[in-house]
């Protein structure tokens, strides 16, 4: 296979990675556009454990969706109190805030508006990103079919009866921000080590 081919499918993995983020809060009927946010702490929290910690890829990824996903469930707090387009607003802006985080106050660690370099000698292959893609579409495939799928269902059609008739909307919502910005902080991870680069 070529190395375009190959370039193609593995930013096709990662894109359906962070399709699958945005799965995850929508499936409570919340519209979530900071993923990219989310992605951004996944590819600087992996390749700074990675370049300056000399930690493994694997628990490096992992670490990276962890931390990801504690951010989610602090952005899934305030955003229980917004519906619709201001709450896709504050996701949006949330995602700038990261941005410039990452271009201002961390410069010294991760470059600055330069971008990080140097993140391994050579790109992670196809196999990784893809093995990660098989994995979280099994996995939301068997989720969307349990107790818990039926329960998110149930939140998005209508959360006042959802309520009513004992689900805990409040976890459930924040826990889906956190479970999607953990599967964005992968992919942001598996971004960051397939082009050995990131910037803002």
């Amino acid at each position: 296979m070529s190395v375009y081919y190959l370039d193609l499918l593995s930013a096709l993995g990662i894109n359906i990675l962070l399709a699958l983020s945005v799965y995850s809060p929508m499936a409570t009927g919340q519209l979530s556009l900071g993923n990219a946010g989310f992605m951004a702490i996944g590819a600087y929290v992996s390749a700074i454990l990675t370049v300056h910690l000399h930690l493994p890829l694997f628990p490096s990824l992992v670490t990276a969706g962890v931390i990801a996903g504690i951010f989610g469930i602090l952005v899934g707090f305030p955003a229980l109190r917004l519906r619709g387009v201001f709450l896709a607003m504050a996701t949006l802006g949330f995602g700038e805030i990261v941005r410039n985080f990452f271009m201002n106050f961390l410069g010294h660690v991760t470059g600055g508006a330069y971008g990080f370099r140097g993140i391994g000698d050579t790109p992670i292959s196809i196999l990784w990103i893809w093995s990660w893609v098989v994995f979280f579409l099994i996995f939301f495939f068997f989720l969307s079919r349990s107790r818990l799928g039926l329960t998110m269902l149930a939140t998005h059609d209508d959360d006042t009866v959802s309520e009513l008739i004992g689900i805990n909307i409040v976890r459930l919502k924040i826990g889906a921000f956190g479970l999607g910005a953990f599967v964005a902080g992968v992919a942001g991870g598996l971004h960051a080590h397939y082009y050995l680069y990131t910037e803002p």
